[in-house]
């Protein structure tokens, strides 16, 4: 098993990216999250890793912090939630955010994620509560690097349109989340804020 990987950051094309470990090319999947605080390319990066292992494919999933690791196995172990989902799920809101939602009963605001509809919502509450990891209470939400103002290479928005969609969102309701976003932020800015439109709507 593949736990974690440390290397220069090769590639970033949400939400896949790839890092160089001694030579070799790791290609990973991570949530929104994550790749909004990954540093630029050919910089240092370790993410904690999950490896799933299919009879097609070797998955490889990317982490920021281990508690989103976590958070994403108790995940994939409910009934009807896979990796597709379960990343979904941590692109659109962090695990503090997720928590709550769990403590509070608070299925509206897990409907408002792509694929979840309202009985997988009660049923995410339900489960998790009996799976839902120890969570350390001094843990401190995951610093988010704010967009450089730099503007962003031309096809930005088409990379952050298709990354929504890889997610599972509709290609025309991903249009609409980005609708009047300053689209010289980079991809991952862009992503973030379509994602805090779309939850705070």
């Amino acid at each position: 098993m593949i736990g974690r990987l440390s290397g220069a950051l090769l590639e970033k094309h949400p939400p896949w990216v790839v890092i160089d470990v001694h030579g070799v090319g790791y290609e990973l999947e991570a949530s929104m999250n994550t790749l909004v605080a990954l540093p630029a390319l050919g910089e240092k990066v370790s993410l904690y890793t999950h490896l799933t292992i299919r009879d097609d494919a070797h998955l490889l999933y990317g982490f920021a912090r281990e508690h989103e690791r976590a958070l994403f196995r108790a995940l994939i172990k409910v009934n009807g939630v896979g990796p597709k989902l379960a990343l979904a799920i941590l692109s659109g809101m962090d695990e503090d955010a997720f928590m709550r939602c769990v403590r509070d009963d608070d299925s509206k605001a897990l409907t408002k994620l792509p694929g979840v509809g309202k009985k997988t919502a009660e049923r995410l509450i339900i489960e998790m509560r009996d799976r839902f990891p120890e969570w350390d209470a001094a843990h401190a939400p995951l610093a988010l690097e704010a967009a450089n103002g730099q503007p962003a290479p031309r096809n930005s928005l088409a990379d952050a349109e298709a990354a929504l969609v890889s997610l599972g969102y509709k290609l025309t309701e991903a249009a609409k989340m980005l609708a009047d976003i300053d689209p010289r932020q980079s991809t991952e800015a862009l992503i973030k804020a379509a994602l805090t439109r779309r939850m705070g709507g």
